[in-house]
């Protein structure tokens, strides 16, 4: 099989080594990106630059025991890089930080995605590849001119000066509902902020949910009804205040029994909107907002046009703001770059229809 093959169309060789590699990929992945985040501060750090490139040549290593070559060829450019950068023939900047963790999410979701069984080809891996290696063969001088190009080639993004993750809040409640509508709004709200306060790492969800969500159906024209969704938005996630705080707060892999937990938390919202009078449209959006376009979500297993678009919509806006978080408790920050990339990277999961006002209002922040 050739390179090409191998990275567009990678075939399982062991099932059972590959979920150990994927295991060993999530420990690894947080340790190089917890360390990438202190180098953006230190940037001379040799230490820092020998632990990253350990953990990086460990991985490529773990991928030739356990027999996944696709992981192998994404691995070796960037330790090619790594060694440039270790030796001191190229010096640290923020898109060259950038590359690596664009290159370890990139390799992270193709594992993810084998293991799923769903296609690969989206993640622009032979792209990745290419351009990784013409970096790690250029001039100091070419090398943030040669990452930003290769990052808009995979993300479809322009790098900007600042990607911080910045969201105006909105006027609340700026709705002509019935007044028994905007009281349960209210409430609906109140329960959402709670939640909010149940992690630091949650402070400002709900409005950026909120804002996203509700731009990106303006955008498409409106298809879903602006205070049903907003009533979805808020609730969506309550439930997880009835589990285990040990299971929705880990950002480790979760065990089966552990992921059975996480997945009823949409049934305790969607039991109290379809209790109450108005909310029967925002009751569905809750108990949908995890099924999948492709058919592998959760609880139904719908897919495509069985899921009602204000789920499909939440589903999208969801996931952005998980990996934003996912990236903020390893400690790097967050990157809107990184997230929205990751979140096209993954559109066999999410509904095709909404994946272009998402972007664009993502576009318009940055540019903001």
């Amino acid at each position: 099989m050739t390179d090409i093959q191998t990275l567009t169309h990678p075939v399982i060789l062991d099932s059972e080594a590959l979920l150990e590699f994927s295991e060993a990929l999530v420990e690894r992945a947080h340790e190089i990106e917890r360390n990438m985040a202190k180098l953006s501060k230190e940037p001379e750090n040799r230490v820092l630059i020998a632990d990253i490139f350990r953990a990086l040549h460990n991985i490529k290593g773990d991928a030739a025991l356990c027999r996944v070559p696709m992981a192998g060829l994404i691995a070796h450019p960037l330790e090619s890089l790594l060694t440039r950068l270790r030796s001191g023939e190229v010096s640290y900047t923020p898109l060259f930080g950038e590359i690596v963790l664009l290159t370890l999410d990139r390799l992270e979701l193709a594992v993810e995605s084998l293991v799923a069984a769903r296609p690969v080809v989206q993640l622009k891996l032979v792209e990745l590849v290419e351009g990784i290696g013409k970096i790690s063969e250029a001039p100091q001088h070419d090398l943030d001119r040669l990452a930003a190009k290769l990052i808009k080639t995979v993300t479809g993004f322009q790098p900007q000066a600042s990607l911080q993750y910045a969201i105006a809040k909105p006027s609340a409640l700026a709705h002509p509902a019935k007044e028994s509508m905007a009281e349960d709004l209210k409430f609906f709200r109140s329960l959402a902020l709670q939640f909010e306060t149940r992690s630091p790492l949650f402070a400002g969800r709900t409005e950026r949910l909120r804002q996203l969500a509700l731009d990106s159906n303006r955008k498409s024209g409106s298809p879903v009804d602006e205070v049903q969704l907003e009533a979805a938005l808020y609730l969506h996630d309550i439930g997880m205040m009835f589990l285990p705080e040990s299971v929705w707060l880990k950002v480790e892999k979760m065990s089966d029994a552990e992921r059975a937990i996480l997945r009823s938390h949409p049934s305790f919202a969607t039991g109290l909107l379809e209790r109450m009078e108005n909310w029967q449209a925002a009751a569905q959006m809750v108990q949908q907002h995890h099924e999948t376009w492709d058919g592998k979500g959760y609880p139904l297993g719908l897919k495509g046009a069985d899921i009602c678009s204000g789920a499909k919509l939440i589903a999208i806006v969801d996931a952005f703001e998980a990996v934003m978080l996912k990236h903020s408790a390893r400690g790097h920050g967050s990157s809107v770059l990184r997230a929205v990339a990751e979140v096209n990277a993954c559109d066999k999961q999410f509904a095709p229809e909404w994946i272009e006002p998402f972007n664009s209002v993502i576009r318009t922040m940055l540019e903001r």
